[in-house]
């Protein structure tokens, strides 16, 4: 019978497995299951978290601590957040308003409090000065999750028909591949109909109104 792997091992193990990831990544508990025992698991991200070799960001999420010579400690972005979340409980996100806007660069405001759609659970995360809000949508709401349609419909919702200027148009027509153009007709659909036109001509066809 194979004997069970220690404590240590397990720690060795998950340090590890974080040291190999992206330096921006954010774990959970569940990702380090197939190493050991959730017990043992549990036990060893506690003594990572004692021994700063990881910082527990909120309830169950973890992440390599990084330093910064000028800024001090560098926490985690909200997408590598997001994107923990969005595996630790198997939903889907789509950001939202101020933020969606702001990843497209049609919105120079940084949101403090940044929204996420979500077919899951509302919540609330805190983690440093930042809070990320999840919002329970609508499935309509959430049928271009995930893609860049999903993104330019946040976008164009969050600035409001009066304010999509042909220059912002054709800043979305540089920003997006050819693929991601191509998927904005194939979405049409799941658009408000006041955004079709826009879509159109971000895609690169007619010209918007």
């Amino acid at each position: 019978m194979a004997r069970p792997k220690s404590d240590s091992s397990t720690t060795t193990r998950i340090l590890r497995r974080v040291r190999k990831a992206p330096p921006d990544k954010v774990f959970f508990a569940g990702e380090f299951l197939d190493l050991d025992t959730r017990a043992a698991v549990d036990q060893a991200l506690f003594r990572l978290v004692r021994e700063g070799s990881l910082r527990r960001l909120g309830r169950g999420l973890y992440h390599r601590p990084r330093r910064h010579p000028v800024l001090g400690e560098i926490t985690p972005s909200v997408e590598a957040v997001a994107k923990a979340l969005a595996r630790r409980d198997r939903v889907r996100l789509q950001p939202f308003g101020g933020y969606a806007a702001n990843l497209l660069r049609l919105s120079e405001q940084v949101p403090m409090r940044v929204v996420f759609l979500t077919d899951g659970k509302p919540r609330k995360v805190r983690f440093g000065r930042q809070v990320l809000e999840l919002r329970r949508a609508s499935p309509r709401m959430m049928a271009a999750a995930g893609r860049m349609t999903g993104l330019v419909i946040a976008g164009l919702r969050f600035i409001g028909r009066a304010n999509v200027s042909p220059e912002r148009v054709a800043h979305l027509r540089k920003l997006l591949s050819p693929r991601d153009r191509r998927r904005l007709i194939e979405d049409i659909p799941l658009a408000p109909a006041w955004m079709h036109p826009y879509f159109r001509s971000i895609a690169g066809g007619e010209a918007s109104p």
